[in-house]
């Protein structure tokens, strides 16, 4: 277009013509100042001259254009958009983002296989699934605290989708100050690192000491069924260079961490499973972590546990003790496994309990 441009209004001087006075030309009035200037007026035929034909030239490039455009961005893109969701709690700021999701075939990881297969079935959903993996950003002003990294390199191309996520909702790893682990496993913890280097370098990690304590335990490991081992190594791999960077640090149940961010012992799924009661202003969030993979079962039956419990006696015990307390207590709930963004509320039932999900807030 600037070449156009230039050709339409500009005259065409001498070669040994300066610039200003081919400017000062197409200005130019008569010394009487009556009549037509002569050389302004074959600038304006000239110029009228190349704007039709560069009309003409580009006319079926236009008409055509839309066609184009159309072929190049239309059509199915085997991906979704960007995965965040933004709520405010109070005075914070929270964004919900999506690592993707972990196919699995609940009945084989789940107790009672066949009241999984008949609640799927009740639900018109098919078998196998995916779950989300959902991590969640609390932007209080003074701090950038993520709970939870999802799976990083760790579950495959389904996830790992965190940071790319986190970017898009205009925060980088760099933002992040704190870091709190609902537990560790790979889902949840596996994000922390990325081929043996720190994914968010100015981050102090916060974990309950009983996950620690176990996961980074040799003795652990040698007693552990064949089936978790990995973890052990997994958990290694991702909390190690926090660990030689001095930034990993432990607490002991329930504490307060930061103001407005407290502490809810969950054991069972893992030793040191930790729900975030996050509060601003009267208005209260729970970021319970893995009280619930499936949502289709687990709330009307609280008993069904995952092969990955550690403790599934305890695991029941606590989810329970969490279903029960969330109706009476009405705050809102994020669930790491719920189907993404996780937000919603806990309703009791007759029998058992129910999930809510939140309405969906087109300006937070």
């Amino acid at each position: 277009m600037t070449g156009v441009s230039t050709g339409a209004i500009d005259p065409v001087p001498p070669e040994d013509e300066p610039e200003i006075a081919r400017i000062g030309a197409f200005n130019h009035v008569s010394p009487s100042g009556k009549g037509v200037d002569v050389r302004r007026t074959m600038v304006l035929r000239k110029g009228a001259l190349l704007i039709v034909a560069v009309t003409v030239a580009m006319a079926p490039a236009a008409c055509a254009a839309p066609a184009d455009q159309g072929a190049a961005t239309s059509g199915w893109v085997d991906q979704q958009a960007p995965g965040f969701y933004r709520l405010r709690l109070g005075d914070f700021r929270i964004t919900v983002l999506s690592d993707g999701t972990a196919p699995r075939d609940l009945p084989m990881i789940m107790s009672k296989p066949d009241d999984v297969r008949a609640a799927f079935e009740a639900s018109h959903e098919a078998l196998p699934t995916e779950l989300s993996i959902n991590c969640f950003l609390v932007d209080t002003g003074a701090q950038k605290i993520l709970v939870d990294t999802g799976a990083g390199e760790l579950f495959g191309a389904t996830s790992g989708k965190l940071v790319d996520n986190l970017r898009a909702a205009g925060y980088r790893p760099e933002d992040v100050d704190t870091i709190l682990l609902t537990h560790i496993h790979g889902d949840h913890s596996g994000g922390l690192s990325i081929g043996g280097k720190a994914v968010f370098p100015n981050a102090r990690v916060y974990v309950d000491k009983d996950d620690p304590d176990y996961w980074l335990s040799s003795a652990a490991e040698a007693g552990a069924p064949a089936d978790r081992k990995m973890t052990f190594v997994q958990s290694r791999q991702t909390l190690d260079p926090y660990i030689q960077a001095d930034r990993l640090r432990t607490f002991d149940g329930e504490t307060e961490l930061f103001p407005g961010i407290r502490t809810v012992p969950e054991p069972g799924h893992t030793p040191g499973l930790t729900g975030y009661l996050v509060e601003s202003r009267g208005e209260r969030m729970l970021l319970w972590g893995d009280i619930v993979h499936a949502a289709e079962v687990q709330f009307r039956d609280p008993s069904i546990t995952v092969e990955y419990d550690v403790d599934p006696a305890q695991a029941v015990a606590s989810r329970m003790r969490m279903l029960g307390d969330a109706p009476k207590q009405g705050y809102l709930v994020g669930g790491a496994h719920l189907s993404f963004p996780g937000l919603g509320h806990v309703r009791a039932e007759q029998n058992g309990f129910s999930w809510v999900p939140a309405p969906y807030i087109g300006h937070p």
